[in-house]
């Protein structure tokens, strides 16, 4: 399997390609794949340093929560990613359509020597630098009641009107988004809901 990025500082180095028996794939991430993998197999841990991606809390999901998904017309933030433990692309497709409950098509997929994708600001570049071979996502679509993307002011009212588990499902996902994910709906939740980015353990970061 590919050789373990170092980096305790939440920042990887570039992976070592000569030792590499199999493609290299790593997984992006900016939302609660990276607090709660489940049975996603990656190795270690997630770096800081993934490609700036365009994602914003636009999706209406289970759990009455209000989660980042990529939208064209979001700002560009940094992702977060982790190296896949598994042998080919299509079973990290299957992996993380798997931990996602979703459909194949709402999993994202670039291989190296395929054109940058939509949303992912210069993933070719970013992956030869890190000597990632392949790289999938999730890809599922903004989402709102019976239509697309909200508002700002749609996803603060919705949210301030949660109550019960409902709100604290809602305010956890907010919460433990990782800091770095630090987009404009986020900014404006802080504000008006005071829902400031905690740790996996709950203490404000």
């Amino acid at each position: 399997m590919a050789a373990a990025v170092a980096a305790e500082r939440g920042s990887s180095q570039t992976l070592d390609r000569s030792k590499n028996a199999v493609p290299t794939i790593a997984c992006l991430g900016w939302g609660s794949l990276v607090w709660d993998p489940r049975e996603l197999p990656v190795q270690r841990k997630w770096f800081a340093d993934g490609p700036f991606v365009k994602v914003e809390f636009l999706r209406q999901s289970k759990g009455d929560r209000i989660t980042l998904v990529l939208d064209s017309n979001a700002s560009a933030v940094r992702s977060l990613w982790a190296v896949m433990d598994t042998a080919d692309l299509t079973s990290a497709k299957e992996a993380l359509r798997s931990r996602e409950g979703c459909n194949a098509a709402d999993i994202g997929t670039w291989s190296r020597g395929s054109n940058e994708p939509p949303n992912i600001i210069e993933l070719p570049q970013w992956a030869g630098a890190h000597g990632v071979d392949a790289v999938v996502w999730t890809a599922l679509p903004a989402k709102f009641g019976n239509g697309g993307a909200p508002t700002a002011d749609q996803v603060v009212d919705y949210l301030r009107a949660l109550r019960g588990a409902a709100r604290d499902n809602a305010e956890a996902y907010v919460r433990r988004a990782p800091k770095q994910i630090d987009t404009s709906y986020r900014r404006e939740i802080e504000a008006e809901l005071g829902w400031t980015a905690h740790d996996a353990s709950g203490n404000a970061i």
